[in-house]
């Protein structure tokens, strides 16, 4: 355990000193859906880090809920949607249940941390998560977050750093997709290996179940 904690921290640096990144306004959102929202509309900007995606999807007047557990990112989001009366911030991750888990820092975090934010996570076995640099932070159990809501979910957006399996998952299995029109989803199986089989499994389901049109598991 000691020897992979420290290879990690080993490629983390050599990452760093090859790519020590930039704070970027560049990120590309040119997703026709997410300009598409207007008035009456809801979103759900799951990992939404500074607002950048959030800020897309409020722009015209649409409902969103913005859900971002880094407490610095949090502040950043805050400040970054003031002037959107229309999106609610919540301090927290989420699953497919609810409870406190740890966040676990990118193992750059303390070099950029505004670069770095977008790496938090859950998952302890991320391939650049820092196993000794977590925050415990309140996880919320999206699936009783979407039921609960009066109204349908138009755009639904998933950047949860390797949590998406399980909470792809739970909306599936308790119905909450059914009340979603259009998920889009990052996955992070390449830098999580162990997920691989579970990612292969979440494509074959949402194939079996034509669930394609709905769940995008490619848009980024």
């Amino acid at each position: 355990m000691r020897l992979r904690k420290r290879v990690k921290k080993l490629l983390g640096e050599v990452a760093y000193r090859f790519s020590p990144g930039k704070v970027s306004d560049a990120r590309v959102v040119e997703v026709p859906a997410f300009h598409a929202l207007g008035p009456g509309d809801v979103a759900i900007d799951c990992g939404a880090n500074r607002g950048l995606i959030t800020r897309v999807l409020a722009a015209n007047g649409a409902t969103v809920h913005a859900f971002e557990p880094n407490p610095g990112s949090f502040a950043k989001l805050t400040e970054a949607v003031r002037d959107f009366p229309e999106v609610v911030c919540h301090n927290a991750a989420v699953l497919d249940r609810a409870g406190r888990m740890n966040l676990y820092l990118h193992l750059n975090y303390d070099r950029n941390p505004d670069r770095f934010s977008e790496g938090s996570t859950l998952m302890a076995g991320k391939r650049n998560a820092d196993e000794d640099r977590a925050v415990e932070v309140e996880v919320v159990d999206l699936v009783e977050f979407i039921l609960g809501l009066d109204r349908r979910v138009n755009l639904l957006k998933v950047d949860i750093e390797g949590a998406e399996y399980d909470l792809l998952d739970g909306l599936i299995e308790r119905g909450a997709i059914d009340r979603c029109d259009q998920v889009f989803v990052e996955t992070h199986a390449n830098s999580i290996p162990e997920l691989m089989p579970r990612d292969a499994a979440l494509r074959d389901r949402i194939a079996r179940m034509g669930l394609g049109g709905k769940i995008d598991l490619n848009w980024i």
